[in-house]
């Protein structure tokens, strides 16, 4: 065996592992720090605040009795209320019935305190993984900033064998003579784009130095790598951002149209590309994969695909956005991640789409390495949507996740009195075992899918 063959792929491991890690820990942080600070805001006092499970490797206490602690396992973590028998807050019959002679201390439970305190308290977890998801959109979209108005040249990719005759500062009028709509009207740049026939070069209209001139420049998309998505094809093969496809099976091409008509017909054959990276050629080989896609007026579509996100030969000069607007893209943002995981959900059911689409553990780690590969801004960005997805699935109906116990609320607040112990027990078994089936199945779907 080559011991120094297995060292890339080693470290490769090691990484994605820490960074599966940390995103978990900062995503499971704020989670529980929600329970925390909003319990303790409600006079429920909290004993135990855990980021990871099993031997406690650090531990503090504070000057409020919580003992915060850094365990072994860290995935997962929990807060454990006065009165909780474990990390699920199930009742401490032995604690509470301590307690039944002393109302004050009675309300520094959790199974002890109002009505309105324990839902604050357990809504707070999801609560705190949206307002995150939000905060980080819309730092990364203030980081941005926004397209100025003209369209101006900020910077050029590196297209090799076109003719290039913009520059920087350029402010873009026309093209091919026909003008250029506002560049944050969605629907009409579409529309625009659609409209200009394909061509290795076009013909722009600029304002360079304050003087109308014509020039030459490339096809606005060309087929090149600006991202690639987490566990497809192309990130399989290691090709990589700034990546230029010149040619698929021997046919030259210069849009990224050409690329995504020649994937969608393949039927999943392997293409032969033609790459260029930094003045080299390579050569590699991809088999697009079927993948089920959101489609923005709902549903699912499947396509080929081999995970590749192009974007314009250029990129435009920005200015700095207002707060206001970024928090409101923040909001969108995670509201359209939202929407689109439970169609998702959906579609599974209801056997549209494949029960492959749910990831467990080794897919989320493989993503979280991936797109920590891809940059700090990328993986940031990966926060923010798996904070928005468990903060999601933390709110679905089933006992002993947040959800479970909010619907378990508000029984008590319509009937006046909460479920049983003996009932409570019984759902929370049922609860557990539905999760722990979940995580199996989406275990089985990261190895066999």
């Amino acid at each position: 065996m080559d011991i120094a063959a297995l060292i890339p792929q080693f470290g490769g491991l090691i990484y994605m592992i820490v960074a599966f890690v940390l995103a978990l820990s900062v995503i499971v942080a704020v989670h529980e720090y929600g329970h925390y600070i909003v319990g303790r805001w409600s006079g429920i006092h909290a004993e135990v605040f855990s980021l990871g499970f099993g031997p406690v490797l650090w531990s503090r206490d504070d000057k409020h009795g919580t003992r915060w602690q850094i365990a072994l396992l860290p995935f997962g973590g929990y807060v454990k209320f006065l009165g909780d028998a474990n990390a699920a807050s199930g009742k401490d019959e032995g604690t509470m019935a301590d307690l039944e002679q002393d109302p004050a201390a009675l309300r520094r439970t959790m199974h002890g305190a109002p009505l309105w305190a324990r839902a604050a308290t357990v809504a707070a977890g999801p609560v705190f993984n949206f307002a995150l998801s939000i905060l980080v959109f819309a730092s990364i979209f203030m980081a941005r900033g926004v397209a100025t108005d003209p369209l101006t040249i900020g910077e050029l990719k590196t297209l090799p064998n076109t003719v290039q005759e913009l520059q920087i500062g350029d402010e873009i009028q026309a093209i091919n003579g026909k003008t250029l709509p506002k560049f944050d009207d969605a629907d009409g740049w579409t529309d625009y784009v659609d409209s200009l026939e394909a061509q290795k070069q076009l013909e722009f209209t600029v304002n360079r130095d304050g003087q109308t001139q014509t020039v030459t420049g490339p096809w606005l998309f060309p087929p090149l790598v600006q991202q690639v998505a987490p566990r497809s094809a192309a990130m399989d093969i290691e090709l990589a951002s700034g990546d230029l496809i010149t040619a698929v099976d021997g046919q030259d091409i210069f849009a990224f149209e050409q690329l995504k008509e020649a994937v969608e017909g393949s039927d999943g054959r392997v293409l032969l590309l033609s790459v260029w990276r930094d003045g080299e050629m390579l050569e590699f080989a991809l088999a697009p994969r079927r993948t089920d896609e959101p489609q923005p007026e709902g549903g699912f579509v499947t396509h080929w695909r081999v995970g590749i996100v192009g974007g314009m030969m250029l990129v435009p000069a920005t200015e700095a956005g207002g707060v206001g607007m970024a928090l409101t893209d923040g909001v969108v943002q995670t509201g359209k991640i939202i929407q689109g995981s439970l169609s998702g959900l959906w579609h599974m059911v209801t056997g549209a789409i494949s029960t492959c689409n749910i990831s467990g553990p080794i897919g989320i780690a493989e993503t979280s390495g991936a797109m920590a590969s891809q940059g700090a801004q990328s993986f940031i960005w990966f926060i923010a949507v798996l904070s928005t997805a468990i903060g999601m699935l933390n709110l679905f109906p089933i006992p002993a996740l947040d959800g479970g116990h909010l619907v378990f609320y508000a029984y008590e607040a319509v009937t006046g009195k909460p479920p049983s112990d003996t009932v409570l027990r019984f759902l929370m078994a049922i609860g557990i075992t539905m999760i722990l089936s979940l995580m199996v199945f989406s275990l089985g779907n990261d190895l066999f899918c």
